[in-house]
């Protein structure tokens, strides 16, 4: 489709109240995405807003391979290491994040260009997200010290019992979401499944937007993969890990599970060698490839076009 001059313009603000002429570049890590929305931006003078969860956090820029200077500096880029790896960034402040961009205008004139592998980033974009109570500090750090001092599965166990629903849909380790639904069911009284069953308003126009996801060859993703953890390697990534482990964090927190933290760390505490640590990475990579390219398949629906390589994606 081609843009033209005035969709361009309509694109920074709003259409019937939604973000306009939005391309979407979705696929798993190592793909090529970021090189191809670049690519993008530089065609339709556009701007590149980062759609993964990883990506946002500050200190861990070469560990979840967030574009470099040169390429910041090539297109305008926005969403990327702007969030403290001390706090728990969610889908919804994400969302919000992306929506202030365009109430402030910081998308004008661009074409937006949204660029991740974190599939519920993608969601919201196009679905909304339900409306969540306010919790007060003194409830959510109640249950981040509860995590902490009696782990996921006995959370878990407590969910069960108080709102079997919730605990149905979420695993017994998966710390964060056991947390935030006992947070939601304190401060409001009512499960977070009735919060998200109403949906809420979705970013971007689906009727003007172009959606492609990367679905690449699994045996060139491998080999991409385990060249790009040695490139990080060599740009540094020891130092980035040695330097978020100084910050004294919760381990629990998103950041330090970005991969490649807890294996160096233990190669730096002599726990393994480095050898042995580089390969459970890119296996722990490569996993989480697999996993992401799953999600995106059976989630996706037709208005995604599938592209096997991002030089496919021709605007």
């Amino acid at each position: 489709m081609r843009v033209a001059t005035n969709d361009i313009e309509e694109s920074s603000g709003e259409r019937g109240g939604l973000l306009g002429n939005a391309v979407l570049i979705a696929g798993p890590t190592a793909s090529g995405k970021s090189a191809a929305a670049l690519r993008v931006a530089r065609q339709l003078g556009g701007a590149i807003i980062n759609t993964d969860s990883m990506q946002g956090y500050a200190v861990i820029d070469v560990l979840t391979a967030r574009p470099s200077a040169d390429d910041l500096a090539r297109a305008p880029h926005h969403l990327y290491g702007h969030v403290p790896p001390s706090t728990a960034y969610s889908t919804g402040a994400w969302l919000r994040d992306a929506m202030s961009l365009v109430s402030t205008g910081k998308l004008a004139g661009r074409v937006p260009i949204f660029v991740g592998g974190t599939g519920l980033y993608f969601r919201a974009l196009l679905s909304g997200l339900s409306e969540m109570p306010d919790v007060p500090d003194r409830i959510r750090e109640r249950w981040r010290y509860e995590l902490t001092e009696q782990g996921p599965q006995k959370l878990h166990r407590l969910l069960s019992r108080e709102d079997p629903d919730a605990a149905a849909r979420i695993g017994p380790t998966d710390a964060q979401r056991i947390v935030r639904a006992l947070e939601v069911l304190e401060s409001s009284g009512r499960s977070i499944v009735e919060w998200q069953r109403t949906l809420g308003r979705p970013l971007v126009d689906p009727a003007s937007l172009r959606a492609y996801v990367i679905e690449p060859d699994r045996a060139d993703l491998v080999g991409r993969i385990d060249a790009r953890f040695d490139h990080m390697l060599e740009r540094g990534a020891r130092d980035e890990v040695a330097a978020l482990v100084r910050l004294e964090l919760d381990p629990a927190l998103p950041a330090m599970k970005a991969i490649g933290v807890r294996e160096l760390s233990a190669a730096a505490r002599g726990e393994i060698s480095e050898e042995e640590a580089i390969l459970r990475a890119k296996i722990a990579t490569r996993q989480y490839a697999k996993r992401q390219t799953t999600w995106f398949r059976n989630q996706f629906g037709p208005e995604w076009t599938r592209v096997r390589s991002p030089d496919e994606i021709q605007l």
